[in-house]
């Protein structure tokens, strides 16, 4: 099993970058792909982007605008750490970030994901 806690959040300007962790407790966390999911007031729960266990292939999302080159996804096994990395943010990226362990090499809905964090909220000012 695994236990995921985000942390990285806050409240910060256009334009601003913002560091998001996902620390993960459980022996077994190396075997996990990470994914990172935001959720929007009013908005359904989307991908941004995920990470495969070895850190070896990252993917990010086709649907949210202007994600890629602006977003970029990390890990280190051993600190049991994935990382969000996001540059240049902007007033859309306001959501709830999330991140969840899969045991599959590639998934990008939320049914694939078996364990999830609470949550982490960004909140971004014009």
């Amino acid at each position: 099993q695994v236990q995921l806690v985000e942390s990285g959040g806050g409240l910060v300007q256009a334009g601003a970058s913002l560091t998001l962790s996902c620390a993960a407790s459980g022996r077994t966390f190396s075997s996990y792909a990470i994914g990172w999911f935001r959720q929007a007031p009013g908005k359904a729960r989307e991908f941004v982007a995920s990470i495969t266990w070895s850190g070896d292939s990252t993917y990010y999302s086709d649907s949210v605008k202007g994600v890629k080159g602006r977003f970029a996804i990390s890990r280190d096994n051993a600190k049991n750490t994935v990382y969000l990395q996001m540059n240049s943010l902007k007033p859309e990226d306001t959501a709830i970030y999330y991140c969840a362990a899969t045991l599959m090499a590639v998934a990008d809905e939320e049914d694939d994901y078996d364990y999830w964090g609470q949550g982490t909220q960004v909140t971004v000012s014009s």
